[in-house]
Protein backbone atom coordinates (compact mmCIF):
# COMPACT_ATOMS: atom_id res chain seq x y z
CA UNK A 1 0.00 0.00 0.00
CA UNK A 2 1.24 3.49 -0.89
CA UNK A 3 0.44 6.72 0.92
CA UNK A 4 0.66 10.32 -0.30
CA UNK A 5 1.41 13.09 2.18
CA UNK A 6 0.38 16.68 1.47
CA UNK A 7 1.22 19.79 3.47
CA UNK A 8 -1.30 22.61 3.81
CA UNK A 9 0.38 25.69 5.26
CA UNK A 10 0.28 29.39 4.60
CA UNK A 11 -1.02 32.74 5.78
CA UNK A 12 -4.65 31.76 5.08
CA UNK A 13 -6.71 28.69 4.24
CA UNK A 14 -10.41 27.88 4.50
CA UNK A 15 -12.30 24.57 4.66
CA UNK A 16 -16.01 25.20 4.75
CA UNK A 17 -18.50 22.33 4.99
CA UNK A 18 -21.44 24.38 6.22
CA UNK A 19 -21.41 27.68 4.34
CA UNK A 20 -24.57 29.45 3.20
CA UNK A 21 -25.25 32.68 1.34
CA UNK A 22 -23.38 35.68 2.80
CA UNK A 23 -21.67 33.75 5.63
CA UNK A 24 -18.76 31.52 4.56
CA UNK A 25 -17.54 29.43 7.48
CA UNK A 26 -14.39 27.37 7.82
CA UNK A 27 -13.82 24.11 9.67
CA UNK A 28 -10.78 23.81 11.94
CA UNK A 29 -9.04 21.29 9.64
CA UNK A 30 -9.29 20.27 5.96
CA UNK A 31 -12.37 18.37 4.80
CA UNK A 32 -12.16 15.24 2.69
CA UNK A 33 -14.49 16.76 0.10
CA UNK A 34 -12.17 19.76 -0.34
CA UNK A 35 -9.12 17.53 -0.82
CA UNK A 36 -11.02 15.39 -3.33
CA UNK A 37 -11.96 18.60 -5.14
CA UNK A 38 -8.28 19.55 -5.22
CA UNK A 39 -7.37 16.16 -6.71
CA UNK A 40 -10.19 16.39 -9.24
CA UNK A 41 -8.88 19.80 -10.32
CA UNK A 42 -5.40 18.35 -10.81
CA UNK A 43 -6.89 15.71 -13.15
CA UNK A 44 -8.86 18.34 -15.04
CA UNK A 45 -12.26 16.89 -14.11
CA UNK A 46 -15.34 19.02 -14.74
CA UNK A 47 -17.75 19.74 -11.90
CA UNK A 48 -20.50 17.47 -13.26
CA UNK A 49 -18.34 14.37 -13.82
CA UNK A 50 -19.88 12.58 -10.86
CA UNK A 51 -18.67 9.06 -11.76
CA UNK A 52 -15.03 10.17 -11.63
CA UNK A 53 -15.63 11.93 -8.33
CA UNK A 54 -17.18 8.73 -6.93
CA UNK A 55 -13.93 6.86 -7.66
CA UNK A 56 -11.94 9.43 -5.66
CA UNK A 57 -14.22 8.83 -2.66
CA UNK A 58 -12.60 5.40 -2.36
CA UNK A 59 -9.41 7.01 -1.06
CA UNK A 60 -8.53 6.49 2.58
CA UNK A 61 -8.19 9.92 4.17
CA UNK A 62 -6.56 11.30 7.31
CA UNK A 63 -5.36 14.73 8.43
CA UNK A 64 -2.86 15.58 11.16
CA UNK A 65 -3.12 18.97 12.88
CA UNK A 66 0.53 19.94 13.24
CA UNK A 67 -0.16 23.58 14.05
CA UNK A 68 -3.57 24.90 15.04
CA UNK A 69 -4.55 28.07 13.25
CA UNK A 70 -6.36 31.14 14.49
CA UNK A 71 -9.83 32.00 13.22
CA UNK A 72 -9.96 35.15 11.09
CA UNK A 73 -13.10 36.95 9.89
CA UNK A 74 -12.87 38.89 6.65
CA UNK A 75 -15.59 41.53 6.23
CA UNK A 76 -16.49 42.17 2.58
CA UNK A 77 -19.22 43.90 0.59
CA UNK A 78 -20.50 43.12 -2.90
CA UNK A 79 -22.82 45.14 -5.10
CA UNK A 80 -25.62 43.71 -7.22
CA UNK A 81 -26.93 45.43 -10.35
CA UNK A 82 -30.13 44.92 -12.29
CA UNK A 83 -30.20 43.68 -15.88
CA UNK A 84 -30.56 47.26 -17.16
CA UNK A 85 -27.42 48.30 -15.28
CA UNK A 86 -29.13 50.11 -12.41
CA UNK A 87 -27.87 49.55 -8.89
CA UNK A 88 -29.95 46.99 -6.96
CA UNK A 89 -28.45 46.42 -3.50
CA UNK A 90 -25.29 45.91 -1.46
CA UNK A 91 -24.49 42.57 0.15
CA UNK A 92 -22.51 42.32 3.35
CA UNK A 93 -20.51 39.08 3.49
CA UNK A 94 -18.47 37.49 6.27
CA UNK A 95 -15.75 35.06 5.19
CA UNK A 96 -13.82 33.03 7.72
CA UNK A 97 -10.27 31.72 7.36
CA UNK A 98 -7.61 29.90 9.37
CA UNK A 99 -4.38 31.84 9.66
CA UNK A 100 -0.94 30.32 10.30
CA UNK A 101 -2.27 26.74 10.39
CA UNK A 102 -0.26 23.71 9.27
CA UNK A 103 -1.83 20.36 8.36
CA UNK A 104 -0.41 17.10 7.02
CA UNK A 105 -2.97 15.25 4.89
CA UNK A 106 -2.56 11.56 4.07
CA UNK A 107 -4.20 9.67 1.18
CA UNK A 108 -3.94 5.95 0.48
CA UNK A 109 -5.57 3.19 -1.55
CA UNK A 110 -5.08 -0.54 -2.12
CA UNK A 111 -4.39 0.15 -5.82
CA UNK A 112 -0.82 1.49 -5.97
CA UNK A 113 -1.18 2.60 -9.60
CA UNK A 114 -4.20 4.69 -8.65
CA UNK A 115 -2.18 6.44 -5.92
CA UNK A 116 0.81 6.95 -8.23
CA UNK A 117 -1.47 8.51 -10.86
CA UNK A 118 -2.87 10.94 -8.29
CA UNK A 119 0.63 11.88 -7.17
CA UNK A 120 1.79 12.59 -10.73
CA UNK A 121 -1.24 14.77 -11.42
CA UNK A 122 -0.70 16.71 -8.21
CA UNK A 123 2.85 17.38 -9.40
CA UNK A 124 1.55 18.66 -12.73
CA UNK A 125 -2.06 19.80 -12.15
CA UNK A 126 -4.41 20.55 -15.03
CA UNK A 127 -6.24 23.26 -13.05
CA UNK A 128 -4.68 25.39 -10.32
CA UNK A 129 -4.99 23.80 -6.89
CA UNK A 130 -5.79 25.83 -3.78
CA UNK A 131 -6.45 25.41 -0.07
CA UNK A 132 -10.21 25.74 0.10
CA UNK A 133 -10.48 29.03 -1.78
CA UNK A 134 -8.88 30.35 -4.95
CA UNK A 135 -7.13 33.12 -3.02
CA UNK A 136 -5.21 30.51 -0.96
CA UNK A 137 -2.58 28.72 -3.09
CA UNK A 138 -0.70 25.75 -1.60
CA UNK A 139 2.90 26.20 -0.37
CA UNK A 140 6.04 25.31 -2.32
CA UNK A 141 6.49 22.16 -0.20
CA UNK A 142 2.88 21.10 -0.72
CA UNK A 143 3.88 17.62 -1.94
CA UNK A 144 5.73 15.90 0.90
CA UNK A 145 6.12 12.62 -0.97
CA UNK A 146 4.74 9.16 -1.65
CA UNK A 147 5.56 6.41 0.85
CA UNK A 148 5.46 2.59 0.89
CA UNK A 149 3.48 2.24 4.10
CA UNK A 150 -0.07 2.38 5.40
CA UNK A 151 -1.71 5.70 6.10
CA UNK A 152 -1.49 5.66 9.90
CA UNK A 153 2.14 4.51 10.18
CA UNK A 154 3.15 7.10 7.58
CA UNK A 155 1.60 9.88 9.65
CA UNK A 156 3.15 8.59 12.87
CA UNK A 157 6.64 8.43 11.35
CA UNK A 158 6.67 11.75 9.50
CA UNK A 159 8.35 14.65 11.39
CA UNK A 160 6.31 17.34 13.09
CA UNK A 161 5.86 20.27 10.68
CA UNK A 162 4.98 23.02 13.17
CA UNK A 163 7.06 26.18 13.37
CA UNK A 164 9.71 26.62 16.08
CA UNK A 165 7.74 29.31 17.93
CA UNK A 166 4.69 27.03 18.05
CA UNK A 167 6.67 24.05 19.33
CA UNK A 168 8.07 26.10 22.20
CA UNK A 169 4.58 26.56 23.65
CA UNK A 170 2.81 23.34 22.63
CA UNK A 171 3.18 19.65 23.31
CA UNK A 172 3.90 17.18 20.49
CA UNK A 173 0.72 15.20 21.27
CA UNK A 174 -1.33 16.22 18.24
CA UNK A 175 -4.73 15.27 16.88
CA UNK A 176 -5.25 13.13 13.82
CA UNK A 177 -8.69 12.82 12.20
CA UNK A 178 -9.30 9.92 9.81
CA UNK A 179 -11.84 7.74 8.08
CA UNK A 180 -13.32 5.52 10.78
CA UNK A 181 -12.41 2.41 8.77
CA UNK A 182 -8.66 3.09 9.14
CA UNK A 183 -8.42 2.46 12.87
CA UNK A 184 -10.98 0.33 14.71
CA UNK A 185 -12.22 0.68 18.31
CA UNK A 186 -12.15 4.47 18.30
CA UNK A 187 -15.01 6.82 19.01
CA UNK A 188 -16.84 7.63 15.77
CA UNK A 189 -18.44 10.93 14.80
CA UNK A 190 -20.02 12.08 11.56
CA UNK A 191 -18.85 14.84 9.27
CA UNK A 192 -20.74 16.01 6.20
CA UNK A 193 -17.86 16.03 3.74
CA UNK A 194 -18.36 13.03 1.44
CA UNK A 195 -18.90 14.64 -1.93
CA UNK A 196 -21.54 13.23 -4.29
CA UNK A 197 -21.49 16.03 -6.84
CA UNK A 198 -19.66 19.33 -7.34
CA UNK A 199 -22.22 20.48 -9.91
CA UNK A 200 -23.00 24.18 -9.60
CA UNK A 201 -26.66 23.39 -10.21
CA UNK A 202 -26.93 21.21 -7.13
CA UNK A 203 -23.95 20.37 -4.96
CA UNK A 204 -24.48 17.20 -2.93
CA UNK A 205 -22.65 15.86 0.12
CA UNK A 206 -23.27 12.98 2.48
CA UNK A 207 -22.09 12.19 5.99
CA UNK A 208 -18.85 10.27 6.56
CA UNK A 209 -17.78 8.38 9.67
CA UNK A 210 -14.67 9.89 11.22
CA UNK A 211 -12.43 9.01 14.18
CA UNK A 212 -9.90 10.99 16.19
CA UNK A 213 -6.55 9.70 17.40
CA UNK A 214 -3.89 11.50 19.44
CA UNK A 215 -0.37 10.71 18.25
CA UNK A 216 3.07 11.76 19.47
CA UNK A 217 4.70 13.67 16.63
CA UNK A 218 8.39 13.08 15.96
CA UNK A 219 10.50 16.19 16.55
CA UNK A 220 14.06 15.49 15.29
CA UNK A 221 15.53 18.68 16.76
CA UNK A 222 14.18 17.87 20.21
CA UNK A 223 15.43 14.27 20.04
CA UNK A 224 18.92 15.54 19.26
CA UNK A 225 18.74 18.00 22.19
CA UNK A 226 19.42 20.83 19.79
CA UNK A 227 16.51 23.22 19.85
CA UNK A 228 18.23 25.95 17.84
CA UNK A 229 18.59 24.17 14.51
CA UNK A 230 15.16 25.01 13.07
CA UNK A 231 15.28 26.61 9.64
CA UNK A 232 13.59 29.97 9.92
CA UNK A 233 12.76 32.12 6.93
CA UNK A 234 15.36 34.88 6.42
CA UNK A 235 13.98 37.54 4.11
CA UNK A 236 17.34 39.34 3.91
CA UNK A 237 19.63 36.34 3.71
CA UNK A 238 20.34 36.66 0.00
CA UNK A 239 21.06 40.41 0.08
Amino acid sequence: MKTILLKFAGPLQSWGTNSHFETRQTDLYPSKSAVIGLIAASFGYQRDEDSKIKKLNELNYAVRIDQQGNLLRDYQIAQKFKENGDFDRTYVTNRYYLEDAIFVVALSHDDDKFIEGIYENLRNPYFQTFMGRRSCPPPADFLLGIFDDNILDTLKNYPWQAKYWYKKHNDNAISCYMDASIEKNLRVSQRRDMVISFSQRERKHQYRNESQLIIKAIDPASENNNLTTYDEHDAYGSL
